[in-house]
């Protein structure tokens, strides 16, 4: 390991849902959740005043709803946290040329290969000048942890949470920690703390207590070892530019068993939902689908399927999770379930059939809207805009989204706060205004209509331009 805590790690607080925060002013201090907001749906993100109330992510929405009623329920805008974090990484990338992004949010940066940490002191500095820049240049906050390894920066980017700075001086790392508990390490689950539990080991130091022999004895060599070796603070992962990931999955490990299939085939069919977002977050589409089922007796069983191209299409995605399930006997009951994608690709090539559907369908709505709009005797330029009306009536759900961006020709940009029953309820507000007025409209409304999200910060705001180490600003 190094002798100086010249690995960063970054960790944006509470992304998705930070940002919704940040986009709109009504909602800042407030309890807000992303994620699918559906009866099957899962929370993406929770801002840390609805996790007050018990909720995390990976949570199904209808409990989040149980614990925080009155919380803003928003649908992801993947479009504007990928902006968003384009431009943390671009930051990231100016401190050094070897970036290791984990997801959107998240990232390892070896500041000595960049040439712009060499001791505790200048490490800590760049910390903190790089969170005061993404602040300025995103209008979001970030915690930064600082080690001599990529294990130690993460736990202690965790612990800096939310928008603070955590350093461990080396040789400090097994008095840190030793008191912790057993959780705190990676590829510590539910399952494997339960089982460390039970044979009396809750903290790190008893990990190391108990010795290797002892850990290779209970969870088996590979992850005995590795956690032994941990426990101990050793890590020499290096940091790997641009880490071109080979797959995509999600998987959930229970409490208790589950024995009714029913229920089985909720949780695969949630999962390839949350699998699919997280294909999406990384711009990438996938050929093999596959599932992985623990049983009750720890047999794993994994099932795959590749289609004739890849796909970032959720409903394929479900429906080949759900083929893959009926070759899998779930009698004795299931302990984990995870559904994941493979042979990724940076493009999407659609079944063609599913294209040719797709756009019979497109003409067939646009014909019907451009009938009624014949029938309303209306112009040229008013069947263009009953066709747009005619395709929100049609679905209205999909169209007039909770949390997304829409346009009114008198009262300009606003977001959806729900609609239903032939109603959109919206608020209009900017990220630079102040909370807004909420507004109802007809779902055909035609001066109402979908828009882009608008930059968190103004342009022209937040430009860091190249300052000297003493100027309080820019980046070392």
């Amino acid at each position: 390991m190094r002798t100086a805590p010249t690995i960063l790690h970054l960790d944006m607080d509470a992304f998705y849902a930070s940002a919704e925060q940040a986009s709109k002013p009504s909602l800042r201090g407030k309890a807000v959740v992303v994620g699918g907001i559906g009866p099957r749906g899962v929370v993406a993100t929770a801002s840390y005043e609805a996790r007050v109330f018990g909720v995390h992510s990976a949570m199904p929405i209808g409990q989040a709803r149980r614990l925080a009623p009155n919380a803003a329920y928003l649908v992801p805008r993947f479009r504007l946290y990928r902006e968003v974090s384009e431009q943390v990484m671009g930051l990231l990338r100016a401190l050094s040329p070897l970036v290791e992004p984990l997801s959107l949010d998240e990232a390892f940066v070896d500041l000595e290969a960049g040439e712009t940490a060499w001791d505790a002191a200048s490490a800590r500095l760049v910390g903190e000048r790089l969170r005061d820049e993404i602040k300025a240049v995103t209008g979001l906050t970030g915690s930064v942890g600082l080690a001599a390894s990529k294990m130690l920066a993460k736990i202690a980017s965790e612990e800096a949470k939310p928008d603070g700075l955590m350093l461990i001086e080396p040789g400090t790392e097994r008095a840190m920690l030793g008191p912790m508990s057993v959780r705190t390490l990676p590829g510590v689950g539910p399952a494997t703390g339960d089982h460390l539990r039970r044979a009396g080991i809750t903290t790190v130091e008893e990990i190391a207590e108990a010795g290797e022999d002892e850990l290779v004895r209970l969870l088996g060599k590979s992850h005995g070892a590795s956690l032994y070796a941990m426990a101990l603070a050793h890590d020499d992962r290096p940091v790997v530019a641009e880490r071109d990931a080979k797959s995509v999955s999600v998987e959930d490990t229970y409490d208790v068993d589950i024995h009714d299939r029913v229920r089985v085939r909720t949780e695969v069919q949630r999962l390839a939902e949350r699998c699919v977002q997280r294909l999406r977050g990384a711009e990438r589409s996938g050929r093999t689908v596959v599932l992985k089922v623990r049983r009750y007796d720890f047999s794993t069983l994994t099932r795959s399927e590749t289609l004739r191209g890849p796909t970032d299409d959720p409903a394929v995605v479900r429906e080949a999770a759900a083929r893959l399930l009926e070759s899998v006997d779930t009698t004795g009951g299931v302990r984990l379930l995870g559904v994941g994608v493979t042979g990724l690709a940076d493009y999407t090539q659609e079944d063609l059939f599913a294209q040719a559907r797709a756009q019979a369908e497109a003409d067939a709505h646009a014909a019907e809207g451009e009938r009624e709009g014949e029938a309303e005797g209306a112009g040229c330029a008013g069947d263009e805009v009953q066709v747009a009306a005619g395709e929100v009536v049609e679905a209205a759900d999909r169209r007039w989204v909770a949390g997304h961006d829409v346009r009114h020709e008198e009262f300009g940009h606003g977001w959806v706060q729900g609609s239903g029953l032939g109603r959109v309820t919206v608020r209009f507000e900017t990220p630079y205004s102040e909370p807004g007025r909420v507004r109802t409209f007809r779902t055909d409304d035609p001066a109402l209509l979908p828009a882009e999200p608008l930059p968190l910060v103004e342009s022209g705001a937040g430009r860091f331009a190249a300052l000297e180490p003493d100027a309080g600003s820019g980046v070392v």
